[in-house]
């Protein structure tokens, strides 16, 4: 791998560093918690218009080619783009799931009219969307999922229901896979389509975590009709368009596998609270074990680094995808747990609550971080996919 950066990529950093000083306040630049947060109706208007600036100023879906309101950045600067907003700390943008995954997927699979309608309102956040893929009894193993659409005329009639979908209770939109055909083997009879949230039929419930967070729902679907232009690809071959999704998703989330922010927070933890009379960071095995920390997250920022040059040199996508997933939410889950150790019986002052070292979030974060390990693929199914598909171990 080559780790130095050309002219153009230090240029288009500057200038995203340059704007990013000039248009985030300040007070904008708060401690990241994780993308299941607890939020409140002000804090998701503010990240509405933080998303609204970027797109106005062209800063949202940059590696989108050019005709579809991207900037067709190169894969490089994509990471540098990544590595600046984990540096400042900027918010996150509403529309993260339409623009990683939905947007990309129906250019390469969706109808000329598909793309006109639904592509450029991805980037504006005019529509959110969900992912409507797992279900009570088909979560890990997605394609054995029940929720069926009947072919009626001009429509499809859906019935069923997801579970564990993010962002539901706000999305005007959810790209849906259902079972169309029962009667073949179960990767053969899915369809994937694209169904309106405000359709009549469609009941949106929150499941609260333990955290307090709403952000998981679980979606019900009672004869909701679907117009038949609303198919992406062919009639009972979505699961190639559901694969296709799952790997916009595995590259979306190596891009953002930045962990070293959050170990800088956690030394910033240990230098402030104290362990027996003295800082905690005065003890060796807390330096030892951050230590450790802060050595996984460089070794995640080279495995992205390893990702990106397959992806530049034109081969298909590797075990990194996998791999990233499985370490960074892993990682997040034992920092987080850490952290408990370090503000001892601190540690159990909710989130926000007064007097609580960094407003809780240390408690959140801890709390949080197991939805993480199951969300896009469980920590099982990764190491599953690493064991036989990459070092070719037997099933067990």
């Amino acid at each position: 791998m080559d780790f130095t950066y050309s002219a153009q990529d230090e240029e288009f950093r500057r200038e995203f560093r340059s704007w990013l000083e000039a248009n985030l306040p300040a007070h904008e630049r708060k401690s990241r918690i994780d993308l299941m947060q607890d939020e409140t109706e002000e804090g998701y208007g503010r990240r509405l218009d933080w998303h609204r600036k970027m797109h106005a100023a062209g800063w949202v879906g940059i590696s989108w080619p050019k005709q579809y309101g991207g900037r067709g950045v190169s894969l490089t600067q994509a990471l540098i783009y990544y590595e600046e907003l984990a540096a400042t700390r900027a918010p996150r943008l509403v529309n993260t799931l339409g623009i990683m995954m939905v947007g990309p997927t129906l250019m390469q699979f969706g109808t000329e009219e598909q793309k006109k309608r639904y592509v450029p309102k991805i980037l504006s956040a005019e529509e959110i969307w969900c992912q409507g893929y797992s279900e009570p009894n088909a979560g890990s193993d997605v394609a054995s999922l029940q929720t069926r659409a009947v072919e009626e005329g001009d429509y499809f009639v859906v019935n069923g229901q997801k579970v564990w979908t993010s962002d539901a209770h706000r999305a005007d939109l959810c790209i849906l896979l259902v079972r169309t055909d029962p009667h073949v083997p179960k990767h053969q009879g899915l369809s994937y389509l694209v169904v309106d949230m405000h359709s009549p039929g469609v009941t949106v419930r929150p499941l609260v975590q333990i955290s307090g967070a709403k952000g998981f729902n679980e979606v019900f679907f009672q004869d909701v009709k679907v117009p038949r232009q609303n198919l992406v690809g062919e009639k009972n071959q979505g699961w190639k368009v559901a694969v296709g999704t799952l790997m916009f998703e595995r590259v979306g989330i190596g891009e953002r596998a930045n962990m070293t922010g959050l170990v800088e927070e956690l030394i910033a933890l240990a230098q402030a609270v104290e362990r027996n009379g003295a800082s905690a960071w005065e003890d060796s095995s807390v330096r030892q074990t951050i230590a450790r920390f802060a050595c996984e997250a460089e070794a995640l920022k080279y495995t992205v680094y390893r990702q990106i040059t397959r992806q530049i040199k034109g081969l298909p996508p590797g075990p990194e995808g996998s791999v990233l997933k499985l370490t960074a939410s892993e990682l997040n889950l034992r920092i987080s747990q850490f952290a408990l150790e370090l503000l001892g019986p601190l540690g159990q002052l909710d989130y926000r609550a007064p007097y609580a070292i960094d407003g809780g979030i240390w408690s959140y974060r801890a709390m949080a971080a197991r939805a993480l390990t199951i969300a896009g693929g469980t920590s099982e199914i990764q190491r599953n996919i690493i064991g036989e598909r990459v070092l070719g171990l037997p099933k067990g």
